[in-house]
């Protein structure tokens, strides 16, 4: 785990009471009236996670600081190593008086973070030679949650590297949060607002690239008109040079209320029967038909476009694919073998928030072992 942040996310020392349960701060009074003594928390979620702790635990030593004081945290796993359900996380040890008002805090700090990184794990390694890019920031509820989710990612992609070999996410949407991933500022490819401006696919593409860097991968939106065949050979054509040389790329965006320029049901059946049969002829759910042969971006249409691309004469372009790419979508993918180069996601955010709901019990006070009845697994393990 990386050292402290000099500044991390979340309220000072000053201003933990106004962020914090009551009945913690009420508990803080009767400490300091009858006596302070040394308490040990174990953390611990319900689900299985990725470990994801720098957050927290640079925060809890930030207050720490700030307090005068010292916690001993000890961190059960390593950071970006799988947990089962019910597994202590940590143990954090110190003044009972300084513990008791931080819990509500450093339990928001760690549980979202965990299952975005177990997300974000499961994704890239469903998927081990595709790039992602976080593209989360604009679901997030605020500075201090895209902080998060990013760190996650980051986490939950070298987790992935690490076992699986996999490419990973190889940045992010905004500049604040690019270091979790090595850069120094975010990724983006185009938005749909651009080409409205523009007045057409292709002119939106050539402004991008009158505005961007020479060796920048040039990425072309082509949902915007339904035109998503037609524009994307437009702009290949228009930069054959950039297209052979594996610099342009084309963006899949199309939402879920139709299907891309070329495609039906019974189409999007026959391209999958060309490419990757076995991925229609077993069992599949609702869900997963959905994402192989049904509306927006699918399994299907990934390779309609591939299929087009490399019939024209353009088999360097890459395939840039967005729109709901959540964990089940990724496997699904996965299972169409699909030709996507690049997915941008958001969705790898926790999608059930009750999931993310981390738990803080007291397991010793002065050094004796005490937990209330049915949480003995928390107890240290002699």
């Amino acid at each position: 785990m990386d050292g402290p942040d000099p500044n991390p996310p979340g309220p000072a020392a000053s201003d933990i009471q106004r962020f914090t349960d009551r009945y913690f701060v009420k508990s803080k009074a009767v400490v300091e009236r009858f006596g302070d003594m040394t308490v040990t928390y174990a953390v611990f979620m319900r689900r299985p996670v990725i470990f994801t702790p720098r957050l927290a635990v640079n925060w809890l030593n930030a207050v720490a600081a700030e307090r005068k004081t010292e916690f001993a945290i000890e961190l059960r796993h390593p950071e970006g190593v799988w947990v089962g359900a019910g597994e202590p996380l940590m143990y954090v040890t110190g003044s009972f008086k300084h513990l008791v008002d931080l819990e509500t805090i450093y339990l928001q700090k760690i549980g979202p973070a965990c299952v975005a990184a177990y997300n974000a794990y499961t994704m890239c390694v469903d998927l081990p030679k595709v790039s992602f890019l976080a593209m989360d920031a604009r679901h997030c509820a605020g500075q201090e949650m895209a902080e998060m989710m990013a760190y996650a990612a980051s986490v939950g992609s070298a987790a992935a590297k690490r076992d699986a070999g996999a490419v990973g996410f190889i940045g992010n949407a905004t500049d604040a949060t690019a270091h979790y991933f090595g850069r120094a500022k975010g990724l983006g490819t185009m938005p749909h607002a651009i080409i409205g401006y523009a007045g057409s696919t292709l002119r939106a593409t050539e402004m991008m690239h009158e505005t961007s860097a020479p060796d920048d991968l040039l990425v072309s939106l082509v949902d915007y008109f339904g035109r998503e065949i037609t524009d994307s050979l437009a702009v290949c054509r228009r930069f054959p040079e950039r297209a052979a040389a594996g610099l342009l790329g084309i963006r899949l965006d199309t939402h879920g209320g139709r299907y891309i320029e070329g495609l039906d049901v019974a189409a999007s059946y026959a391209v999958l029967e060309r490419h990757a049969p076995a991925a229609i002829r077993g069992y599949r759910t609702e869900g997963e038909l959905r994402y192989l042969v049904g509306t927006g971006v699918s399994a299907a249409a990934i390779w309609h476009l591939r299929e087009t691309l490399d019939k024209s004469g353009f088999p360097a372009v890459k395939i840039i694919a967005s729109s709901g790419f959540t964990p089940a979508k990724c496997k699904t993918i996965a299972v169409a073998n699909a030709p996507v180069d690049v997915i941008g996601t958001g969705s790898y955010l926790p999608d059930r928030w009750t999931e993310t709901y981390a738990t803080s019990d007291i397991v010793a006070y002065d050094g004796k072992p005490s937990v209330k009845i049915g949480r003995e697994f928390l107890l240290r393990k002699t």
